[in-house]
């Protein structure tokens, strides 16, 4: 059985240009890491909600925001480790400077009995379409290609 997991990948238009919200995950493993580091707030998706309820609470959770307006539907990705993501795209401007994530534990150094709270996004930012692109995890750059086609297929 695969892992579900769904997110919401947050789009405006700043003087004409498209940009995308994605968060960079929080804990020492991805510290020092940038390119091909960054993702859509995404999270598991539990056995009794639907893939969008799961992508609004897990953007609520790892941003502090809720996600508001008409949903677009991106379809689903299998991930390199072979998780399945859903995600939707929705318009909307949030201040990343106001981001606040949950938390999860880790041992950290691993066996030194020492456990810490790590926030699970540390930071969200806003990127132009070119440098999402080098910034988001490989497995979701399609995510990317899929909001461009959907937006400028409609106008």
């Amino acid at each position: 059985m695969s892992i579900h997991s769904a997110g919401i990948l947050l789009y405006r238009f700043a003087e004409g240009r498209l940009e995308v919200m994605l968060v960079h995950p929080g804990g020492p493993y991805w510290a020092k890491k940038d390119e091909h580091a960054w993702t859509i707030p995404k999270g598991l998706c539990e056995p009794d909600e639907t893939p969008l309820d799961a992508a609004r609470r897990e953007f609520r959770e790892e941003t502090g925001f809720e996600a508001i307006g008409e949903f677009i539907e991106l379809g689903q990705l299998k991930q390199p480790s072979r998780k399945i993501v859903h995600a939707w795209a929705v318009e909307q401007d949030v201040d990343t400077s106001r981001l606040v994530s949950n938390s999860f534990d880790l041992e950290w150094p691993r066996n030194s009995g020492v456990i810490k709270a790590y926030p699970e996004a540390d930071k969200g930012q806003w990127f132009g379409i070119e440098e999402a692109r080098e910034k988001i995890l490989r497995g979701q750059v399609e995510f990317l290609e899929r909001l461009m086609q959907t937006l400028f297929r409609r106008q």
